[in-house]
């Protein structure tokens, strides 16, 4: 697995509306996109670091994993992403064999347009792991 850098962090928040002025006003990033995830019930907002973005996730529905996640633990960091080069699947593959617990046993799409899998907690370091692909590149 080929890992070229952190693609984002997110963060799980009650309200876009309510968290993006901090981001904006506070730290001075400028929100470049705000998008609906239907089939993971989430709106994201993506602000750019250097080469690594901070998606904000909210949920759109009370039985959302982002909801479900900010009931039990509060508002904070829910996940880290990688940019993967060599194919998320490819990765799977890889870390499976390897004895990772795998959330996503195929790449499904995600916001961006991005191919994207998540790894269980459970078997990284009780860290929500995301890898991401661009398929245009």
């Amino acid at each position: 697995m080929n890992i070229s850098h952190i693609e984002h962090l997110g963060i799980a928040v009650k309200s876009l509306e309510e968290a993006i002025p901090y981001y904006e006003n506070i730290l001075g990033l400028k929100c470049y996109s705000i998008e609906e995830v239907a089939d993971q019930k989430v709106k994201t907002a993506f602000f750019k670091v250097g080469q690594t973005k901070i998606e904000l996730l909210e949920p759109t529905s009370e039985d959302s994993t982002i909801a479900k996640f900010i009931e039990k633990r509060g508002e904070g960091i829910h996940h880290m992403a990688f940019a993967i080069e060599d194919g998320v699947a490819n990765a799977l593959a890889e870390v499976e064999a390897k004895g990772v617990c795998l959330i996503d046993k195929a790449p499904r799409k995600g916001a961006e347009g991005l191919n994207i899998a998540f790894l269980h907690p459970k078997s990284t370091c009780s860290v929500l792991t995301e890898l991401c692909e661009n398929p245009n590149k």
